[in-house]
């Protein structure tokens, strides 16, 4: 199910940090894999650098999984979960762009085994309530769409 927000796809089956502009999917295997949102797309510009961190790294929550880069900003992508990277995306290293063109697909930043899934993903939002939360946070940002 495809949720829009001000015209920025934000997929209704997907868990948010909603500040950080992140997405987390948990996969079969236990893993989850996590990207940046279409909105943080719109506000970077195109992405022209990806700097992941290396497979094997702990990663704190809310501390850096990748850095990118965009003709406007450059800072980390930070991990809405605690955990250790599993893999990156060698696609978008090869192709930064694949962010912006499919955030939610293809233009994944990082894989990781989650250290404690079920508390830190408590906080995060989905469906609906990650839908108001966008909202609340385009209209508190002065965004006027994707």
């Amino acid at each position: 199910m495809m949720g829009t927000v001000r015209g920025c796809e934000i997929p209704e089956d997907l868990m948010y940090n909603v500040e950080n502009n992140v997405w987390l999917r948990k996969e079969d295997d236990g893993s989850v894999t996590i990207g940046m949102t279409s909105y943080a797309c719109a506000l970077a510009g195109q992405i022209v650098s990806y700097t992941p961190k290396s497979a094997g790294k702990d990663i704190k929550k809310d501390k850096s999984a990748a850095t990118v880069e965009s003709g406007k900003w450059v800072g980390p992508l930070k991990s809405p979960v605690s955990g250790t990277v599993v893999s990156s995306n060698d696609e978008v290293a090869k192709d930064p762009g694949l962010i912006n063109k499919d955030p939610y697909g293809s233009g994944w930043i990082a894989k990781l085994t989650p250290a404690d899934f079920a508390g830190d993903s408590a906080e995060l939002k989905t469906g609906a309530d990650a839908l108001s939360a966008f909202e609340e946070k385009m209209t508190a940002d002065g965004f006027g769409g994707c």
